[in-house]
């Protein structure tokens, strides 16, 4: 089973969030060829850090993933934007999260994450103790 992993999820663990202790034991726990990540997640990631003058953070941390984990970047193709589109009407989601939800579909992955907004899709959401739980 391989699992699609929000932008909210990697920023809880990345900025020392709520939740960055169960974010761990979760990338620990899990192998990294299991684990994917929309491009549209990378950029936010480097729009934060950049922001909060933390782009040494974001090197460290595309290295540590990409580079040196298998972890696996997931794009959609503007040919697939109508599918973006067609999300955010059906469920009534934003860009972003329709997005992750069309990634998900391209990697025939589960959608890892803390937003709720997902929980209204027929893909739902897992949350990272739900796969602590059950399958690491």
């Amino acid at each position: 089973m391989r699992y699609l992993l929000d932008t909210n999820i990697w920023l809880e663990r990345l900025l020392d969030q709520e939740h960055s202790e169960e974010v761990g034991q979760l990338l620990a726990a899990l192998p990294s060829d299991r684990m994917a990540m929309s491009d549209f997640t990378l950029h936010s990631i480097g729009v934060i850090l950049g922001r909060l003058g933390s782009a040494d953070v974001l090197v460290s941390f595309v290295k540590d993933i990409f580079i040196n984990g298998a972890i696996s970047l997931v794009t959609v193709p503007p040919v697939l934007m109508d599918n973006v589109a067609s999300v955010m009407k059906r469920f009534g989601l934003d860009f972003d999260d329709a997005y992750q939800y069309v990634a998900a579909e391209q990697a025939d992955a589960h959608i890892v994450s803390y937003d709720k907004d997902f929980d209204g899709t027929d893909r739902k959401r897992v949350l990272p103790a739900d796969i602590l739980a059950n399958e690491v």
